[in-house]
């Protein structure tokens, strides 16, 4: 009996406590539903819009390439001989004929003497067999020589003269071949690191060469595009050099302006790109050979066409829409139709009209008819007031009362 009674008096007293969690685990659910709905339907909800404008937009192509230099050549020696003196420094900008390096031009000088020593004497010969030719004519116009030897004469001089013109030849060649052992620039452009050091023997043959200079201004920027756009580019550059931009590392800053030279004449079948070529002066040194970068093409300029917020263009269901704020503070729902779209702007086709305002932030409670006050995109505060303080600053007694009464058990939105 004793034992009955204790199991009784124990389910009372579990009973008690299950009941005490439930009353006090169902008030909050109370407030929740009575306080929430009043925050919910008290007042319009306040958005963010901005108005849409005309205005003329460029339409760009964006494209991957790689910066090539328009001119580079590896500086070699055209003779062989020993490396007696270096003129340039090490990167350093050269024009055209600059003279690079020396080669040992001993032997070659010494030749080069030679063959003029040899038309010299060629030459005298020429001159006497020239003589020697008058003389044999007037003998020859009194018939008191032979025809003959008129005749010889004469293939004698035509032979000297012969001569001389191979000596001239040789003395060009000699001459040529002195000029070698001066090493110029062939090109205007930058010189990389040195390739071969002051005192070794070069050989015309070898192929590492001296140093190699590169053009940098202005320089070239391969680039491709997606065989889809070809079809644009074509139309445009069709009316003449189409504009081009190069951005930095950050991909905002443009770097380098210029305009596009070269479209290729076939398309990559492996990759289904086609490869153009712009140019750009690079007077500032942004843009180096092997550089990876960025390209915008400019193809098209949309005149006077509605541009509306990016961040006003909605997609649901049935495609994009934007929230339209009416005069009488109420939002409507407008269909659009979108021909171009970035991070920042959106070109309207259809849809919307210019001067019209559009929420551009504060989507979450709104619906067709909703009632809204509005704040401008270019005045709003950099961070939006919670609901809760909104509701505050609207009734602070009664807020303050359900603060006293809630707030240790449930979110003011709740």
């Amino acid at each position: 009996m004793p034992s009955r009674r204790r199991a009784i008096a124990i389910a009372i007293v579990a009973l008690a406590v299950i009941g005490g969690a439930a009353a006090i685990w169902g008030q909050p659910d109370r407030q929740q539903r009575r306080f929430g709905h009043r925050f919910r339907n008290d007042g319009p909800v306040p958005v963010i819009a901005a108005l849409t404008r005309r205005a003329d937009v460029p339409v760009y192509l964006d494209g991957v390439g790689t910066t090539k230099a328009l001119n580079s050549v590896t500086v070699r020696p055209q003779v062989d001989g020993r490396l007696i003196s270096i003129n340039f420094d090490e990167g350093q900008h050269v024009d055209k004929g600059y003279v690079l390096a020396r080669i040992d031009p001993t032997t070659y000088q010494a030749a080069y003497d030679q063959v003029v020593a040899k038309k010299a004497q060629d030459e005298a010969q020429l001159a006497n067999a020239r003589i020697d030719l008058e003389r044999y004519a007037r003998l020859a116009a009194s018939n008191s020589i032979a025809k003959q030897q008129l005749d010889t004469q004469t293939a004698t001089v035509s032979q000297l003269e012969a001569q001389v013109k191979l000596d001239q030849a040789a003395i060009d060649n000699a001459k040529a071949v002195l000029g070698y052992t001066t090493i110029k620039a062939p090109i205007d452009g930058r010189t990389g690191i040195r390739l071969v050091d002051q005192g070794n023997l070069l050989r015309a043959a070898d192929s590492t060469g001296i140093v190699v200079i590169t053009q940098l201004q202005p320089i070239s920027v391969l680039f491709t595009l997606p065989q889809q756009q070809l079809g644009e580019v074509n139309r445009a550059f069709a009316g003449g050099p189409l504009p081009a931009e190069v951005f930095g590392p950050d991909n905002k800053t443009v770097i380098e302006r210029g305009f596009l030279k070269v479209v290729d004449n076939q398309v990559d079948q492996a990759t289904g790109t086609i490869k153009l070529k712009a140019e750009f002066p690079n007077r500032q040194l942004q843009l180096w050979p092997g550089q990876f970068v960025n390209v915008r093409l400019l193809i098209n300029t949309l005149k006077q066409v509605v541009v509306a917020p990016t961040a006003a263009v909605q997609r649901g269901p049935n495609g994009t829409f934007a929230y339209v704020v009416k005069p009488d503070s109420t939002v409507a729902i407008r269909p659009l139709t979108v021909s171009q779209q970035d991070e920042t702007q959106t070109v309207v086709a259809r849809g919307l009209q210019s001067d019209e305002r559009v929420v551009t932030t504060g989507f979450a409670r709104l619906k067709a008819g909703t009632q809204v006050t509005v704040t401008n995109a270019e005045s709003a505060p950099p961070a939006t007031a919670k609901p809760a303080e909104s509701q505050r600053e609207r009734r602070p007694g009664r807020r303050h009362r359900h603060e006293r009464r809630s707030d240790a058990s449930l979110s003011p939105r709740q």
